[in-house]
This record gives structure tokens, sequence and C-alpha cells, in this order.
């Protein structure tokens, strides 16, 4: 508790010292309480940029501020310019660790020096990013690789910030009624177990693994391929992969890259990894993607860091291709009655009721291009929206609601008249027909094949075992009839003898009392 209340205090001391509470008290009209606070912290100085002082702060704070940072530099809808620009750095420019440290992390774990396992590795960092930095290096077989190396002493600090998320998280479902609609336990939960996943190199090497052999066949997306020899959980080597980073827009088209395709095809990779694969990216910031301009592979997409991804299930898949399908078909009625059958509102909610409002909050963005949608004004109607009909948050779901922001600020970047459901729209109606038609059902089949293969010799003795068990209850029934016919035969019989005894005992006495009067009257 010690420790908590320590990184607590030291919170406070960072904001304080970069002047967040500035930032923060700026956007409000409260000018006399912004002057108040800068004359009682007089010795602070609050003179470099705004947007800076925030990059440092999180900087300062650690791995989890980072992130948020990174979220929110994608999101220039909803902050200044100035701001952005700088957060943007968080991408991968954080202050990398020192190299000796790094060198010492590839000793530990892979039990060599990089000078024995490569023939050249590069000391100075390539890229820093919140968990990990990466080096260049090159195989003693010519092979051009990535060596991903875990920064020290993370976990203490993730520990430590996470601890105070929970307790936050408790205040808030105490304190706050509707905690119990968001559930902010669960979903602090679900961001635990994803950091700490993160910390396993390992894990998102094999993340990596199943992500390239998904796109194995494509010509949209490219993952590097780890070299297994040279991995462990702290240290990871993969394919060195070459191109211009998604953000650099000027670069791109000097490269005579066409950025409005490369914006649809964004939306396609993204629909294909939730939909047909239900295992996405879900750290797919600019600063985690790259465009290859290799003759061969022009204009693929390179993703790069998969410490987070998202899984869905079949439920989840089928709720919401139904959700999508029906917003882009401005299907309301559709869109409530699959909230209300799915349990995420309650069963007595009225259908035309949530159709109403649910229409209300979307109709105005359709037919209309990506720049002129304020998706931060559409989340803040539906979450009153969802308030007024006491709609769960699914925890399972904030990953994918997390990469959603980061493809609509990638697609914003891109081409900002790209219009999002003319985009995907036919791609969901095309896996919809799929799933419920001749061609998913034939999938399906084939998936279950080497079970029947399995199941089928096995089915006579199984058919045998069900008729056996099926005729087991009758043959009970009868068997415990004839228990109960028994039993009560031989209460009918214990009762005879009963009344009979006693039918013969009174007619003995009475014979006997009559007998002894004639005695006595004669």
């Amino acid at each position: 508790m010690i420790l908590k209340f320590l990184r607590l205090l030291k919170i406070l001391r960072v904001v304080v010292k970069y002047g967040l509470d500035e930032i923060a008290i700026s956007g409000l009209k409260v000018p006399r309480t912004a002057k108040l606070i800068d004359t009682v912290i007089f010795w602070r100085d609050i003179s470099a940029p705004r947007g800076e002082r925030m990059r440092m702060a999180l900087e300062e704070l650690g791995p989890i501020f980072v992130k948020f940072g990174q979220v929110l530099s994608t999101r220039r809808d909803l902050m200044p310019a100035d701001l952005a620009d700088e957060l943007a750095r968080l991408q991968d420019q954080v202050p990398p660790f020192d190299s000796d440290l790094a060198i010492a992390q590839i000793v530990k774990s892979l039990g060599a020096h990089p000078e024995q396992l490569f023939a050249n590795f590069e000391r100075t960092p390539v890229a820093s990013a919140s968990i990990a930095q990466v080096h260049f290096a090159t195989l003693k077989d010519g092979r051009e690789v990535a060596v991903k190396v875990l920064r020290p002493g993370m976990k203490k600090l993730i520990d430590e910030d996470v601890a105070l998320m929970h307790i936050a998280a408790e205040w808030i479902g105490r304190i706050w009624a509707d905690s119990k609609r968001l559930k902010p336990k669960e979903v602090v939960g679900e961001f635990d177990k994803y950091l700490h996943d993160e910390l396993d190199l390992m894990r998102e090497a094999a993340n990596a693994s199943q992500l390239r052999r998904n796109f194995a066949d494509s010509n949209l997306l490219m993952v590097p391929e780890m070299h297994w020899d040279f991995c462990s959980s702290s240290v990871i080597v993969m394919e060195r992969m070459v191109g211009i980073p998604v953000s650099q827009l000027d670069r791109l088209a000097a490269a005579g890259v066409d950025l409005k395709k490369l914006s649809s095809d964004g939306v396609e990779i993204f629909f294909t990894q939730v939909f047909r694969d239900g295992f996405f990216h879900a750290d797919m910031h600019p600063g985690n993607i790259l465009v290859s301009v290799a003759p061969e592979t022009f204009g693929r997409y390179i993703a790069l860091d998969f410490g987070i991804v998202g899984t869905l299930n079949d439920f989840d898949k089928d709720y919401l291709s139904q959700n999508f399908l029906a917003f882009f078909r401005r299907d309301y009625k559709r869109v409530a009655e699959a909230h209300i059958e799915s349990g995420w509102a309650p069963k007595e909610t009225r259908v035309d009721e949530l159709e109403s409002a649910v229409r209300a909050c979307c109709e105005p963005i359709f037919d209309r291009p990506l720049k002129d949608i304020s998706f931060g004004q559409i989340l803040l109607r539906l979450f009153q929206t969802s308030r007024r009909f006491n709609v769960e948050v699914q925890p399972q779901l904030v990953l994918l609601q997390k990469t959603l922001l980061n493809i609509e600020g990638l697609g914003r970047q891109l081409d900002p008249d790209l219009d999002l459901w003319k985009t995907a729209k036919p791609y969901l109606e095309n896996w919809m027909s799929d799933q419920v038609g001749v061609k998913g059902m034939m999938e399906r089949l084939k998936g279950e094949a080497p079970r029947f293969a399995h199941m089928l010799p096995q089915l006579p003795r199984l058919l045998h075992h069900a008729l056996a068990v099926a005729g087991a209850p009758r043959n009970a029934d009868t068997e415990l009839l004839k228990t109960l016919i028994a039993e009560q035969r031989h209460t009918n019989r214990l009762l005879s003898f009963v009344v009979y005894f006693v039918g013969a005992f009174a007619v003995g006495a009475l014979g006997l009392q009559l007998m002894l009067r004639w005695q006595h009257l004669a």
C-alpha cells in the first residue's frame, strides 16, 4: 500500500512539474483558477510548449501513460494540432535505454554476446518504444534482421501503475451508479492482462507468426518472419522489414504510392482480421505500420510490433457483423434487436425506443466523407444513449474499440475523403453470404471432417449405447413399479391380518362374555 501511495505521489508531482493541470484548465472558462494555481506553484518552469511538456510528462510516468499518449496522437479531431504532433513522437521516438543494458539482456537471454551471434550488430537502436527497443543486425548467413530487446524493469513499473488503476476502478465501482454497466474493474482487468502479455516477447513472436500465416496469400499485408533460434521471453529476432512509415505522407506520395487505395486497403485488412480470422493486430498506431516501396511488394502494408493482439469468438464475430451490416444498411431496428438478443441491453428494453435512439445518433453520419464526421461526438452521443438504456460495456471488446479508433485516425491521415461505409459494406455482405450460404456450410463441414472420420467407426457402438441409455429409465421405472406393487401387496396382507386379528379378538371376547353371563344366569 505504501508503494502505491508513493506512485500516486509521483504522478501528482509529474503533473505539477510539467504543468499538466494548466493544460487541462486552459480548456475551461476558469482563468482565475489557472492564475491562482500559477501563483501558488510559482517555482515551476512551464515555459516550454504545452505539447512538449505533455510528451515529457507521459515519458517520465512510464509505459502505460506512453501508450495513452500514442492513442491520443491519432485523434486529431479531438486534440489540438500542436498536442497531436508532439504526442506522435511517442509512437517510435521514446528515449532509448543504454545499449550496454540491451547487450547484457541479449547475453542473459540467448547465452552469447551479439558479436558471437551475429555477423554484425548495431549498438545504436533504430527505434525505441514504451516496452522495448530495436537494433539492426546481420545473421552469419547474410540475412538482415531486427533484434527487439525488452526494457529492463518493465514488470515492476507496470505492476505499480496497474495496481493504481485497479484501486481507481474499485472506487468508481463504489461511488458511481453507472459503474455496473461500464464494468470498470473488468475493463482494467482486460487491460492488465494484455499489458502483461506484451512483456513476454515469445508471445509477441507467436502472434506475429500466426498473423503472417493468416496473410500468407495476401497482397495487402506483410508480416516479418521470426527466427526462432534467436527468440526468448525478453529478446526476439525477426526479418528486417524496409518501408516508409505510413505517417510520412509526403514521402509516400513522392514514391508514387496511391494514398486512396492505401486507405481502402487498410479498411479491408482490418475487417479481414476481425471477421475472417477473429485475430487482429490491436496496436495499429502509425508507428507500427510501414508501407513497402520495393518493386515486388509495392504499396503493401508492413505490420510491426505484435505484443497486443485481440481475439474474437464466433459469437462475437456474428454479433459484430450483424451490427455493422445493419448500421451500413441503416436497419436500426435490427441493431436494437441484436443488442437485446445478445444480452447487452436488458430484455425488457423496448425495441422501438432503442431503435429511435440509435437512429438519432447514426443517421447524420451517412453519405458524408470521413473528414466531415466527428466520431468523438458520435461516441459521446452513443455513450449517453447506452446509459439511458442500461447497455453494458463488454470488456472483451475493449481492444477492438481501441483498434477502431486507431484505424479511424490512420484513415484520416491517408484519405480524408474516404467513405468508410461504402468501403466496408461490400466486404461485410460477402462475408455474411459466405457464413450463411452453401459455401459457409461446406467450409464448416470441411472443418469438422477430422472429427467425423474419428467418430464414424464408433457410430454403431455409440448408437447401441445411446439406445441402451434411452431404454434404461423405462426399465428402471418398470422395476420400481413392480417393487411398489409388491410393497403394496405386503402392506395389504399386513393390514388384512391386523383387521382379521382384531376382528377375531373382538368376536372371541364378545363370545366369552356371553358365555360367562349365560353360566351365571344358569
